[in-house]
């Protein structure tokens, strides 16, 4: 609750509909019987919820929401599309903004546009990656009710996409490697452009990660934890895992990505995948000259499907998404 950004955080976009207004009003109900200090002991979040939902009641329609003011043009703030550690994304007509969470993590997103800024470099000879990464479009800011400024990152909307987090949801009791396979793939690719950028994405986590399940399209996001080669990570991600050498402060490459890739990968592969899993254990040496780069990868794992799977096949994949991609 101290941490939403603002009152469509925690009760949906502002109208006037009676039906939402209702619907505002028992979720005020139920986290007030919750944060109650009497029964948390917790004063500051019971006091946060009551000024979030009079901010929600006094909030302007739909029809006058709050605008972002970027370089290039403005942004009317739409319905939550999503929530993370560091912002919060609204839709905003073809586009989506992500919203610093507080101004704290006006640093990180002001990292995170610095990592597109050398990703667009590394682009400009390798357009044939242009697929794996989200695309900067703007940048602005907007204040907060107490004069505070928050960092917006303007980006392109990314439709039919859902999350590994989501796969996972959805696939319970682990991947086919087949399946794994074109997902990995493309994500290799991600990481070796971004190593030949200059860059450690520094999160790839399962929500960081965006798959177009009919087209079997890849995006790599989640780039606010981002950080030059040689320099320590920003910041962690308190659930994140983590190569010893990021938890340990000291400055990372590749082969951090390296080993947040594997540890993924055997987190999401079923578990008779066995042949994959030992490969995937293979890149987790705690040592980071001991892990093989990304770009290293790309050839040794065409070996290994090949011998598992012999001639490739496009292979459907499916699943119902539901609209929670990373932030």
């Amino acid at each position: 609750m101290l941490g939403a950004a603002g009152p469509q955080d925690v009760f949906g976009p502002v109208s006037t509909d009676p039906a939402a207004t209702r619907a505002a009003k028992r979720t005020f109900r139920r986290y007030a019987f919750l944060l109650h200090p009497d029964r948390s002991g917790d004063a500051d979040a019971f006091r946060r919820l009551a000024e979030l939902y009079r901010e929600w009641t006094a909030a302007p329609t739909a029809a006058s929401a709050p605008v972002v003011a970027g370089r290039m043009d403005s942004y009317p703030i739409g319905d939550v599309l999503a929530r993370g550690s560091v912002g919060t994304v609204y839709r905003t007509g073809d586009a989506v903004l992500k919203i610093a969470r507080r101004p704290a993590s006006n640093r990180l997103l002001d990292g995170e546009r610095a990592a597109y800024r050398s990703l667009a470099a590394m682009l400009g000879d390798n357009m044939w990656l242009r697929p794996y990464y989200p695309r900067l479009r703007d940048v602005g800011a907007i204040a907060g009710p107490d004069g505070s400024v928050r960092r917006v990152n303007v980006l392109d909307e990314l439709t039919g996409f859902v999350t590994l987090a989501q796969v996972k949801r959805a696939y319970p009791a682990g991947l086919d490697g087949r399946d794994w396979a074109w997902m990995y793939r493309r994500l290799l690719r991600a990481l070796a452009g971004a190593h030949l950028a200059g860059l450690v994405h520094g999160a790839v986590f399962a929500d960081n990660v965006l798959i177009q399940p009919e087209r079997h399209g890849v995006v790599l996001a989640g780039w606010s934890f981002a950080t030059a080669t040689g320099a320590p990570l920003p910041a962690l991600v308190g659930s994140g895992r983590y190569p010893p050498e990021a938890t340990a402060g000291r400055p990372v490459d590749g082969k951090a990505d390296v080993h947040q890739l594997h540890t993924l990968m055997i987190d999401l592969l079923h578990p008779g995948e066995r042949a994959q899993i030992a490969y995937a254990r293979g890149c987790l040496a705690e040592c980071p000259r001991m892990r093989p780069s990304a770009a290293a990868l790309l050839d040794e794992y065409d070996d290994l499907i090949d011998r598992l799977y012999g001639a490739r096949r496009f292979r459907p994949f499916t699943i119902h998404p539901t609209p929670t991609p990373a932030a």
